[in-house]
């Protein structure tokens, strides 16, 4: 059932600063002026910026209950907090000293006004945000195991994010970037999978380095059968990819996500630059076409995964947005990597995922004190 409101259950809700936020016309409307602009002013749109990396796809509410291990129907209250993969994955970079911008799709509506908000305290370049007078701002609900591990409830149908049309692209935003991230949430409906597959592409020839965070959500989807179709169909595109376990399990059809021959023959792909493969609290794994290995995890209690993931990739990201050519050197990989893991290892503390996102300095005190 779409959500009619937000006033169906009771959180408290703060007025978004709408007069902080700055509308910014779609890039493809600039055309009827563009006589007017000068070639200076022309060519500094243009400019390349290669440690910006531009985060496409859904950002949303998260709804977390109070309090953990209960069902949704049994929480006594929610914290709201914002989320959406590829918009945590945007404010992580901005946390950890990044450059990074948001493109993708809100209501027009508190809660879209919010989201956008929160991306510009975050010092995330939010020009590429649009907003939707007909649909509202996606919401989640999230419980929370006794083990900080989720289960989702989502409601969208449609919600903005699936909304977006390929006219609505920024498309001098995409041809600033180094990097271009997504996920596979933006190509369950259209006319948002139009709009990624044309995103992707002008990345692509702009000279960007596409990177892929598949974030299976099966609920989402028609079927299991459609989300593998789905997040495969654009797969072999990708030069950094970022799965878990459970997806090789499920794009493999049930192989053992553990076996080195199963990834590299079922999932690696010539256009690969670095593929990672996130095991949680035991650390993650590495493949690039001259190496491979697996630097340890963090031990640390968690309260909330929500984000642990997206953190990570951030984490990175901004690195390879500071030196692409870092998946070449091993060291230099397996040191960022534990970085990485040290940026996971902090998020789940924390309820929520945007505001759980650390700083460089909160993730450079974690390892030094599990050195020492």
């Amino acid at each position: 059932m779409a959500p009619t409101g937000c006033s169906c259950f009771p959180v408290t809700l703060e007025r978004s600063k709408k007069g902080s936020f700055k509308f910014v016309r779609n890039s493809s409307s600039l055309s009827g002026s563009s006589k007017s602009l000068s070639l200076k002013k022309k060519s500094r749109i243009q400019e390349k910026n290669s440690e910006l990396i531009v985060c496409f796809g859904e950002m949303l509410i998260d709804f977390v209950p109070t309090s953990a291990g209960v069902s949704l129907a049994d929480a006594d209250g929610f914290k709201k907090a914002a989320g959406g993969a590829p918009a945590n994955v945007a404010v992580g970079i901005s946390r950890l000293g990044g450059s990074a911008a948001f493109m993708g799709k809100v209501g027009k509506d508190e809660f879209g006004y919010m989201l956008a908000d929160i991306l510009k305290e975050n010092n995330v370049d939010n020009s590429g945000m649009r907003f939707d007078p007909h649909a509202r701002t996606a919401l989640a609900f999230v419980t929370l195991r006794s083990d900080g591990e989720r289960e989702f409830m989502f409601y969208r149908n449609p919600s903005a994010d699936m909304l977006l049309q390929e006219k609505e692209l920024d498309v001098n935003l995409i041809k600033k970037a180094g990097i271009f991230h997504y996920g596979s949430i933006s190509l369950i409906e259209e006319p948002c999978r139009s709009a990624h597959l044309a995103a992707m592409d002008i990345a692509k020839r702009a000279g960007c380095i596409l990177s892929y965070d598949p974030n299976l959500r099966l609920p989402l989807w028609p079927s299991a059968e459609a989300a593998q179709k789905g997040i495969m169909s654009i797969w072999n595109q990708a030069e950094i990819i970022k799965i878990s376990e459970e997806e090789i399990e499920f794009l493999t059809g049930g192989d053992d996500p553990y076996d080195d021959e199963v990834v590299l023959k079922k999932l690696y792909h010539p256009n690969l630059k670095l593929l990672l493969v996130t095991e949680g609290p035991a650390g993650c794994r590495y493949y690039t076409k001259e190496f491979k290995g697996k630097v340890a995890g963090i031990k640390t209690d968690a309260v909330d995964t929500t984000g642990a993931g997206d953190s990570f990739v951030a984490a990175i990201l901004n690195s390879l947005g500071s030196d692409i050519n870092l998946y070449k050197d091993e060291q230099k990989l397996r040191e960022a990597l534990l970085f990485a893991n040290g940026c996971g290892a902090l998020t789940v503390q924390k309820k929520g995922a945007i505001p759980a996102l650390p700083t460089k300095e909160a993730v450079n005190q974690l390892l030094q004190q599990t050195t020492d």
